[in-house]
């Protein structure tokens, strides 16, 4: 990479901060140009590697996609209605990206679950000691994709089920891997689809996804949503983020719809 172009990229990332940093928050912001700054540093470090690494990347870290056979048990259908799933995979930008690009799912929204409502912030959950995780609430309608089918993504494109604590370049428990059952039989299939998995040995490593009761969600500031639709070009986005959306056309080519359903759009 020449010096022009990293500092193109550079003076870019500064701008990005401050067009998206919240300006009237009560809440401390400093730690979200040091966060930031970290995702920007671990992005450019791959793309200032070459196109070896880069290859890597996507076929190594973001791009674990594996071809999983979808869960044996699943919540029945129903009529059309709408229904909510809440997942964690590590940063919520790359899982909340993949789902808009998914058949049947109407609203996704980044934001963090496991804490309390008044730790519920992008500097608190930063610190890693809040119990929040960062985590997407999907609305769906099971007429049109069923929860197994969207734990079939979770597990096989959206994020590594066997990262303790951790997601690619990101570590920290608000980058775990966890389910939030809404009700009980969203817990019954994820409970038996993990068991499934892990009795396949679909994964070099046990997965260490954890499985809660509950609804804990609340959403993520507005300058987190739709974040990969509105910065395709950002380095974290397209080292790690990107790959996932392109191995969800390509497991799921009949599910995958190009244009994404963005909260932006549909609040």
């Amino acid at each position: 990479m020449t010096a022009q172009v990293f500092m193109f990229t550079w003076h870019r990332f500064e701008r990005h901060l401050m067009l998206r940093a919240p300006s009237t928050s009560t809440h401390s912001t400093s730690r979200l140009p040091r966060r930031h700054m970290l995702r920007w540093l671990a992005s450019m470090a791959a793309i200032a590697a070459g196109p070896l690494l880069l290859w890597q990347a996507s076929s190594a870290a973001p791009g674990e996609a594996v071809p999983l056979a979808p869960p044996l048990q699943d919540v029945s259908a129903g009529p059309s209605h709408k229904e909510k799933a809440i997942f964690a995979g590590g940063c919520f930008w790359g899982v909340q990206g993949v789902y808009q690009h998914l058949r049947g799912v109407q609203r996704v929204v980044s934001g963090y679950s496991g804490g309390n409502a008044n730790t519920a912030t992008y500097p608190a959950v930063g610190r890693g000691d809040t119990g929040h995780a960062e985590s997407v609430e999907i609305t769906y309608d099971p007429a049109q994709v069923s929860y197994g089918t969207l734990l079939q993504v979770f597990f096989s494109v959206a994020h590594n089920p066997t990262e303790l604590n951790r997601q690619g370049p990101d570590t920290g428990t608000q980058y775990r891997s966890a389910i939030w059952a809404t009700n009980a039989d969203q817990y019954r299939v994820a409970k038996a689809y993990i068991a499934q998995l892990d009795k396949a040995k679909s994964f070099k490593a046990p997965i260490v996804t954890g499985l809660e009761n509950g609804s804990s969600f609340f959403a993520a500031e507005a300058y987190h949503q739709d974040f990969m639709a509105e910065q395709p070009n950002h380095p974290y986005i397209a080292v790690h983020d990107a790959p996932k959306v392109a191995q969800l056309q390509r497991l799921f080519p009949t599910l995958y719809r190009a244009e994404p359903v963005l909260v932006k759009k549909t609040s």
